[in-house]
C-alpha cells in the first residue's frame, strides 16, 4: 500500500535578496490556518508539496497550485494560504523537488535565477508524472470532497493547461498568463472547462489567445478568458505586493473575485 507522509511546515529559508517577497512571508507568518509539508512519492523520487487547509468542519475542494518559473517561493505559498482562507484546500507542489543530488527543493538553489535555470532544464514528462502523483495525493486527502482544480502562473500556467489534457477527474483548470499546449492531443484530451486570466500588456502570451480560442472551439472545449486592462505579466504576484503597480493590484483584485466565483460555481 502506498503511504503518504505529512510533516509540519517550516519556513523556506531563502535569502531575502533572492526573493524580495517579505510581504508574502509576513502574511504566512501571520496566518491562523494550518500548513503542512507533504512528501509525495513519484516513482523513485519524492515531491515536496506545501498544503494549506481552510478553517471549516466539512470537506472541501482541492486546488493544485503550480508555481512560476522561479520555483515554490514564499509568494506561491502565500497564494495557497489565500485559497485556504477562501475555503479551499490548496496543494502547491515544488516541481524542483529532488532536482539532483544537492538540490532537493527550491530553497536549495542559491537564488531565484538559479532556480529558473533549473526549471527550464526539467524533463516535461517528469513534471507530468509528478503532477499526476500530486493529483492522486490531493484527491485522497481525508478532508477533500472529491473535486479537484489545477491552476498555475506563467510557466506553471502553461503546465496547468497542458496537464488539463492529461489528467482525469478535474473540475476546472485556471491558467494565469500561461502558454497553451503545443500538442493538439493535449487539447483533445481536456475534459473540464479552462479559464484564462491575462494581463492587457502581456503581448507575448496574449498573442497566443486567438489561435488557442480557435483550437479549443474546434475541439468542442470550454475556454473562457478575461484580459485585465493595463496589467502586465505576473500581475497576481505583483498585485499582491503592497508596493506593486496599481494596474496590477487592480487586476489582481478583480481576478480574485472571478477566481472565487469560478470555484464556487464548479460541479
Amino acid at each position: 500500500m502506498r503511504r503518504w507522509f505529512l510533516i509540519l511546515a517550516a519556513p523556506l529559508l531563502w535569502p531575502a535578496a533572492a526573493t524580495a517577497q517579505d510581504f508574502a512571508r509576513a502574511r504566512l507568518d501571520a496566518s491562523p490556518r494550518h500548513h503542512e509539508w507533504a512528501e509525495v512519492p513519484s516513482g523513485e523520487r519524492t515531491v515536496r508539496a506545501f498544503v494549506a487547509y481552510p478553517e471549516r468542519a466539512d470537506k472541501a475542494p482541492v486546488v493544485i497550485v503550480i508555481h512560476e518559473n522561479r520555483g515554490l517561493t514564499d509568494w506561491v505559498r502565500s497564494f495557497a494560504d489565500q485559497l485556504a482562507e477562501a475555503g479551499y484546500i490548496a496543494v502547491a507542489p515544488d516541481l524542483l523537488s529532488d532536482f539532483d543530488g544537492t538540490h532537493h527543493r527550491t530553497a536549495d538553489f542559491t537564488d531565484s535565477d538559479a532556480a529558473r535555470e533549473a526549471i527550464y532544464a526539467l524533463d516535461p514528462e517528469r513534471t507530468t508524472r509528478d503532477l499526476i502523483s500530486v493529483q492522486r495525493f490531493a484527491a485522497g486527502l481525508p478532508a477533500a470532497d472529491g473535486r479537484t482544480v489545477v491552476m498555475g502562473f506563467c510557466w506553471g500556467g502553461g503546465k496547468a493547461f497542458r496537464f488539463a489534457g492529461l489528467a482525469s477527474g478535474l473540475s476546472a483548470t485556471l491558467v494565469f498568463y500561461g502558454a497553451p499546449p503545443d500538442e493538439d492531443a493535449r487539447i483533445r484530451g481536456i475534459t473540464a472547462p479552462v479559464y484564462g486570466f491575462y494581463g492587457g500588456r502581456d503581448e507575448r502570451i496574449n498573442a497566443t489567445i486567438p489561435q488557442t480560442r480557435k483550437r479549443m472551439a474546434n475541439n468542442g472545449k470550454t475556454y473562457v478568458i478575461e484580459i485585465y486592462d493595463g496589467a502586465g505579466h505576473a500581475f497576481m504576484r505583483d498585485g499582491d505586493d503592497p508596493g506593486g503597480d496599481p494596474a496590477n493590484r487592480k487586476a489582481r483584485d478583480a481576478a480574485w473575485v472571478r477566481l472565487k466565483g469560478i470555484l464556487a460555481g464548479m460541479k
